[in-house]
């Protein structure tokens, strides 16, 4: 008897202070779990999409392009889905997450963060 409420109470201080401190703990377990940052959602096929998806602010205005008629699949598939990505993991505006994601691939063709090649070979003459 003695048992069984010993560890029915050991279950509820557990489960209690696991759901407390989840803020900590969960972001790391959904990194860990394969698939985690996977979510289905289908990708905007269209400017206004995009719009609708928040693709589009004032310095990256598409309003333009859904005026005009554009017929056009809208911005690029794997891009959207890398930018959609640092916008929900880092809770990042459109801007900086689209300036996040154009570092990461300067930074991966060895370009430096101010547009100049890393190359030690490379000559410059302004």
């Amino acid at each position: 008897m003695y048992i069984l409420f010993s560890v029915s109470v050991f279950s509820i201080l557990a489960v209690t202070a696991l759901i407390l401190t989840r803020a900590r703990w969960l972001p790391h377990l959904r990194e860990r779990m394969p698939g985690a940052d996977y979510l289905y959602s289908r990708l905007p096929d269209s400017f206004a999409g995009d719009i609708e998806a928040g693709l589009s602010s004032n310095t990256f205005d598409l309003a333009g392009n859904v005026e005009d008629g554009d017929s056009r699949a809208g911005l690029d598939d794997a891009a959207k889905a890398e930018i959609l990505k640092i916008m929900k993991k880092r809770r990042l505006p459109f801007d900086k997450a689209r300036k996040a994601y154009m570092e990461q691939r300067f930074n991966d063709n060895g370009i430096s963060a101010d547009g100049l090649p890393r190359d030690p070979k490379f000559v410059s003459f302004s």
